[in-house]
C-alpha cells in the first residue's frame, strides 16, 4: 500500500511524540519514586504523560481542533486500561527483579505502548473523523426501551418510532442533520418560546416593529398563534449592520430605527411624547423614511414624522477596529411641548433579550446595563424612569417618573427611559455613545474617532472596481453590496451580521468570488488562508457536518483566486489542496450502473434549502469543479501525476452524472435536472443550475439547464422573483439572481426582468434578507442582511459588463436597451478576470454605440467577443481596444466598425 507524504509525516510525528511521552513518563517517575512508592510514582507519571500524549496527538499529529467529548472519553478509557496494564507489568517485573527499576520501566512502557498504539490507531483517533461512522458503545445500552416506556407512561408518542418514521422521508445518510443547524434551531426556538411567554399578554408594551405588525390582526403580517409554542419574527426580518472594516461588532438598525449595539443584545428606541395628542412611536408609525449614506462611513438615517412632530435618528460606528464606538445622534422637535424619550429596551429584532440590572451613572450621563455595557449621553436628561416586569413597560410610567437611579428585574425585562423636555418649536439634539470594546470614551475625541472610521473605509475601498450606469438604484445597490461584503469579511467571511454570523464554505465561495471580481484580492487571500484550519485530517473542509459540497467550493475558489490574480498558489496551500481533492475521490460511491446515484457523492444534507437528505446534484457538480480545480492547482505546483489523477476523477464523476441524468430524463420525460435522482421537479431544482452558473460545467445552451430554468420560470416566480418552497418559503434574491445568470449566459433577455425584481425587493438601505415574505416585503427567513445576496448582485452587475466563457471574454452581454436609450456614458472597472484586468467604457451615440476598453493581461491576449443586445455578436481582432457598433436602422443592428 502506498503511503503518501502526509501519512509518512504523521507516523514520524507519532514516533517523536512517543519519545516525548516516554521522556515525560520517565522523568516524572524517576523524580517521584525517591519520595513515593513505586506504584504511586508510576501512576502519576503515566497519567501526566497521557495528558501530554493526547494534546500532541490532537493538536500536532492529527491537527483537528474540533472539540469532541466522545474522543476524550475514548482516550481516557484506553489510557485507564493502559495505566492498569503499565502499573501491573511494572509491579510484576519489580517483584522478579527488585533492583531493575530501569528494566521494569522499559518493559512496562513498551508493552503498554503497543496496546495504546493499536487502540489509538483503530479506535480512538480513527473514530474521531466526523464524516465516518464509528462504533458507539452506548448503542448496546437499553436506552431505547427505557425511553419508549417513559414516553408512553406520560401519554407521549413513542419518540423512537417517530424519529424512525421521519427518517423515511430522506435518503439514508451518515449525518441525519448537522449539529450546527440543530443548535441554531434550538436557539431560535428557545428565543421563540421566551417571546411567546413575554409578548402576547403584554401588548401594552412598546415592541419592535415586527411584533407590532405580526400581532396586529389587521396587518398583512398577522400570524395566528394557536398552539404554537414559539413565536419568532417571520414577517419583517430586516436590519442593517453598521461598523468599521476589521471590526468585530456589527450594531444593527431595524426598519424603524431601533438600534441594537451588540450581538443579540438589548436595544435603544427613541420616542416623542407630547403633552397632548398622539405619541410618536417609530415602531407604530406606518410610514417612515430610512436611508443609508456611504460617503465616508456607513450611516443609517431614520426620519419619522407625526403631524407637527419630527424625529431624526442617525446611527453609525466610529473609532478604530480596536476601539469601536456605536454612536446615535437624535434630533427631535415638536410644535407643542413634549418629551423626547431615549428608552432602553429588553429586546432586539429577534425578540426578547434579557436586562436584569440598569444603573444610572453617578454623573447622570448614562446607564450601565447588567453590570457591563455602558451608554453615555452628551447631556443629562431632565428626568429618568425605570421599570421592571411586574410594573410593566417604562412607557406606562413616563408621566409619573420618580427619578430613580437603578432597577433590578429578576425576570430580565427591565426597561428605562431618559426624558428631555422639548420646548414648542425648538429642536433638541442628543448624542448617545456606546463603547463596543472595553476602551473608555474620552471627551473631545469625537473628531478623531470619526476620522479613524473614515480612514478605515477609505483604505478598504481603495482600488475597488467602480461602476457608472444610468440606473441610480442599481448603482446604489452595487455600492451598498460592496460595503456589506467588506464589513462582513474582517478575516473569515460571514453571510450575515446576526444569526448568520458564522462561517460556511458555501457562502464563502460566492462572497469571496464577488470580492475577487471587484479587486479586493488581499481580503480574499486572508480569508482563504483560514481554510486549512477548518480541514480535518482526512481532508474534509468542514463547516457543517453532512454537507458534501464544501470541498468542491473550497478548491474552486482557491483556483479562482489564482486565476484572477495571475499568481501561483501559495506553497502553504499545497497539502490542503491535495487532501481536499483526495477526500472527494474517496467519498464517491461505487460506480453501480444499476443505480441512479452510482459513482456520485453520498446522500447528505447539502445546502439545507434543497430538502431532506438526498443524493444532490448540487454536491456532485461542485465536486466536479473541485477536482478540476485540484488538477489545475497541482499543475501549478508541478505535481503533474496528481493533476492527471484529479482530472481523470473529475471526468469520471461527470460521466456518472450524465449517466444518471439520462435515467432521470426517461423518468421525467423531459431533460430538466431535478434536485436529486429521486426527486420530481420542484423548487429544489434551482440547485442544479450551478452546472451553468457559476461553474460553467455545461455549456450556455445546454438543453438540460435551459429546461430546468424554463420549469422554474413557469412554476416558481412570485412578484417576478424566485419563490422557494423548501424551508425558506419566500422570495429568494440570491437564487433569483442565479436564475438570471443562467439566462444571461444563454442570451435570454428575461435575465433583466429578474434583476429588476430583485432590485425592487431591496430594503431602503440597499439590503436583502435571505428570503422575503411575498405579502409584507419583509424578511421571513434567515439573516435580515444576507451578504451572499449582496455578493450575487455584484457578480450580476459584473457579468453584465464582462464575463468569462471558454477561453475568452464576453463583453457587454447584459447591457439592456433601456440603459443605451439614455445616451449616458457607462463604465466598469478596473475589473479582474481570469486573463487579466480590464476597464470597459460604453458611449451611446445617436444610433451607434462606441465600446472602448483598456487591459493589462497576465499573458497572451484572450479571445474577446462583444455581445451587446440588439447587435450582432462580434469577435474582436487581436490588439484592438475599441469598436463602434453601428446600426443603419432600428431593425438592423448588425453593422459594426472595428478600430
Amino acid at each position: 500500500m502506498k503511503i503518501d507524504a502526509q501519512e509518512r509525516n504523521q507516523f514520524i510525528k507519532f514516533c517523536c511524540a512517543g519519545g516525548i511521552i516516554t521522556a515525560t513518563d520517565f522523568t516524572i517517575y524517576y523524580i517521584l519514586f525517591h519520595f513515593l512508592s513505586f506504584n504511586t510514582a508510576k501512576a502519576i507519571s503515566f497519567a501526566t504523560a497521557g495528558i501530554v500524549g493526547y494534546l500532541l496527538c490532537k493538536y500536532w499529529i492529527f491537527k483537528n481542533r474540533e472539540l469532541s467529548f466522545s474522543e476524550i472519553i475514548r482516550y481516557a478509557f484506553i489510557n485507564s486500561l493502559a495505566l492498569g496494564i503499565n502499573v501491573l507489568i511494572n509491579h510484576r517485573v519489580l517483584i522478579l527483579w527488585p533492583r531493575a527499576v530501569l528494566i521494569s520501566l522499559i518493559i512496562a512502557t513498551s508493552l503498554t505502548g503497543i496496546f495504546t498504539f493499536i487502540c489509538f490507531k483503530w479506535w480512538v483517533f480513527k473514530a474521531r473523523s466526523k464524516e465516518e461512522a464509528y462504533f458507539r458503545w452506548w448503542k448496546w445500552l437499553p436506552w431505547r426501551s427505557l425511553l419508549k416506556r417513559a414516553a408512553r407512561s406520560q401519554g407521549f408518542l413513542d419518540p423512537i418510532k417517530l424519529i424512525s418514521q421521519l427518517q423515511n422521508f430522506a435518503q439514508p445518510s451518515e449525518v441525519a442533520a448537522p449539529t450546527e443547524l440543530l443548535r441554531s434551531g434550538v436557539v431560535l426556538h428557545a428565543r421563540g418560546l421566551i417571546n411567546s411567554l413575554a409578548i402576547q399578554h403584554n401588548l401594552d408594551w412598546v415592541w419592535p416593529y415586527w411584533v407590532e405588525c405580526q400581532y396586529d390582526p389587521l396587518n398583512d403580517a398577522f400570524i395566528p398563534r394557536s398552539f404554537s409554542l414559539t413565536q419568532i419574527n417571520l414577517t419583517h426580518r430586516n436590519w442593517t449592520a453598521l461598523g468599521v472594516p476589521g471590526g468585530s461588532e456589527f450594531p444593527l438598525v431595524d426598519p424603524r430605527g431601533l438600534l441594537t449595539p451588540f450581538y443579540d443584545s438589548w436595544s435603544l428606541d427613541v420616542w416623542i411624547i407630547p403633552e397632548e395628542g398622539k405619541s410618536l412611536i417609530p415602531s407604530r408609525c406606518p410610514n417612515i423614511v430610512q436611508k443609508m449614506l456611504m460617503d465616508d462611513n456607513l450611516c443609517v438615517i431614520t426620519e419619522v414624522s407625526l403631524g407637527q412632530i419630527q424625529l431624526k435618528l442617525q446611527a453609525q460606528v466610529i473609532g478604530s477596529a480596536q476601539a469601536l464606538i456605536c454612536q446615535l445622534k437624535v434630533m427631535g422637535s415638536s410644535a407643542h411641548k413634549a418629551d423626547l424619550v431615549i428608552s432602553l429596551r429588553p429586546y432586539n429584532p429577534e425578540g426578547v433579550s434579557f436586562i436584569k440590572n440598569i444603573d444610572l451613572l453617578q454623573d447622570g450621563l448614562g446607564w450601565q446595563i447588567n453590570g457591563e455595557s455602558i451608554i453615555y449621553f452628551d447631556k443629562p436628561a431632565d428626568k429618568y424612569a425605570f421599570s421592571d416586569y411586574q410594573q410593566g413597560d417604562v412607557y406606562s410610567h413616563l408621566i409619573a417618573g420618580k427619578n430613580e437611579k437603578s432597577i433590578f428585574c429578576k425576570v430580565g425585562m427591565a426597561s428605562a427611559a431618559a426624558m428631555y423636555k422639548l420646548e414648542a418649536g425648538k429642536a433638541e439634539d442628543i448624542t448617545i455613545s456606546i463603547p463596543l470594546t472595553k476602551n473608555k470614551i474620552n471627551q473631545g475625541d469625537d473628531a478623531v474617532d470619526q476620522k479613524n472610521a473614515q480612514e478605515a473605509w477609505k483604505e478598504s475601498l481603495q482600488g475597488v472596481c467602480s461602476l457608472q450606469i444610468p440606473d441610480e438604484h442599481f448603482q446604489f445597490l452595487y455600492q451598498a453590496a460592496i460595503h456589506t461584503m467588506i464589513l462582513h469579511s474582517p478575516k473569515e467571511v460571514y453571510p450575515g451580521p446576526f444569526i448568520y454570523r458564522r462561517f460556511w464554505f458555501r457562502d464563502a465561495a460566492f462572497i469571496l468570488h464577488a470580492l475577487l471580481c471587484v479587486g479586493l484580492k488581499q481580503r480574499v487571500k486572508r480569508a482563504l488562508d483560514c481554510f486549512r484550519e477548518r480541514q480535518t485530517a482526512q481532508g474534509y473542509f468542514l463547516s457543517q457536518e453532512g454537507e458534501w459540497d464544501s470541498n468542491g467550493e473550497a478548491l474552486w475558489i482557491m483556483r479562482q483566486y489564482c486565476e484572477m490574480t495571475g499568481s501561483l498558489p501559495p506553497q502553504e496551500w499545497q497539502k490542503s489542496i491535495k487532501k481536499g481533492g483526495q477526500w472527494i475521490c474517496k467519498k464517491r460511491l461505487p460506480n453501480n450502473v444499476t443505480s441512479s446515484h452510482g459513482g456520485l457523492l453520498p446522500s447528505g444534507f447539502s445546502a439545507e434549502h434543497l430538502g431532506p437528505n438526498d443524493f444532490y446534484y448540487w454536491d456532485d457538480f461542485w465536486a466536479v469543479a473541485g477536482l478540476k480545480a485540484a488538477a489545475y492547482l497541482c499543475n501549478a505546483y508541478e505535481e503533474h501525476k496528481e493533476a492527471v489523477y484529479f482530472e481523470g476523477e473529475s471526468k469520471e464523476l461527470l460521466a456518472n452524472i450524465n449517466q444518471s441524468l439520462k435515467k432521470i430524463e426517461e423518468r421525467l420525460i423531459r431533460p430538466a435536472i431535478p434536485a436529486s435522482p429521486y426527486r420530481r421537479m420542484d423548487t429544489g431544482a434551482v440547485g442544479s443550475l450551478v452546472a451553468s452558473y457559476p461553474l460553467r460545467i455545461f455549456g450556455p445552451q445546454d438543453i438540460r439547464v435551459l429546461d430546468t430554468a424554463d420549469f422554474l420560470i413557469e412554476n416558481c416566480l412570485v412578484h417576478g422573483g424566485f419563490f422557494h418552497d423548501m424551508t425558506h418559503s419566500g422570495i429568494n434574491p440570491y437564487l433569483t439572481l442565479h436564475l438570471a445568470q443562467v439566462l444571461l449566459r444563454a442570451g435570454d433577455p428575461k435575465y433583466f426582468g429578474l434583476m429588476e425584481a430583485v432590485a425592487k425587493l431591496a430594503s431602503p438601505t440597499g439590503q436583502w434578507p435571505e428570503s422575503i415574505h411575498p405579502n409584507t416585503g419583509g424578511g421571513c427567513m434567515g439573516d435580515g442582511q444576507h451578504v451572499w445576496a449582496a455578493a450575487e448582485w455584484v457578480l450580476m452587475i459584473r457579468n453584465c459588463f464582462v464575463r468569462e466563457e471558454n477561453d475568452g471574454l464576453i463583453l457587454c452581454s447584459g447591457i439592456p436597451q433601456i440603459w443605451l436609450d439614455t445616451k449616458q456614458v457607462m463604465s466598469f472597472g478596473p475589473a479582474p478576470t481570469s486573463f487579466g484586468i480590464i476597464q470597459i467604457t460604453i458611449k451611446p451615440q445617436d444610433l451607434n454605440v462606441l465600446i472602448e476598453w483598456q487591459s493589462e493581461w497576465f499573458g497572451d491576449e484572450p479571445d474577446i467577443n462583444i455581445d451587446l443586445p440588439g447587435f450582432k455578436k462580434v469577435r474582436i481582432a487581436l490588439g484592438a481596444n475599441s469598436i463602434e457598433m453601428k446600426a443603419e436602422d432600428s431593425n438592423d443592428r448588425s453593422a459594426y466598425t472595428a478600430v
